[in-house]
């Protein structure tokens, strides 16, 4: 059996959130698009910032490595949704340099 066939098998399984979930991943991946971040040349700098919003994405991942939970982080920030916090953890897992970087200039 071919590693598609077994994926295809383990999706079936899936809830339809989860199926959402990893479409979103995979679209991601193979698009390098991340719905939901943007870097706007006007706006903080350039840094990646969550739609709708000017709060950056090394903000929250500082937060997360201070011991922020998501609960915690959504109640500092009321302009957020879950869904921003699950776009800017995937921005930093595919970005993680670049974010490091972000987090070492501003604290500086």
């Amino acid at each position: 059996m071919s590693t598609l066939q077994d994926l295809e098998k383990q999706v079936a399984l899936l809830s339809p959130a989860e199926k959402a979930q990893l479409l979103q991943r995979v679209a991601r991946d193979v698009g390098g698009a991340f719905p939901g971040i943007e870097s706007t040349p006007d706006v903080c700098g350039g840094e990646p910032c969550i739609v709708r919003t000017r709060i950056p994405v090394w903000v929250l991942e500082r937060g997360r490595q201070l011991g922020s939970s998501e609960a915690e982080l959504l109640r500092a920030y009321p302009t957020l949704r879950a869904e921003d916090l699950v776009n800017a953890w995937a921005y930093v897992d595919a970005h993680r340099a670049e974010i490091e970087r972000q987090i070492s200039e501003n604290e500086a």
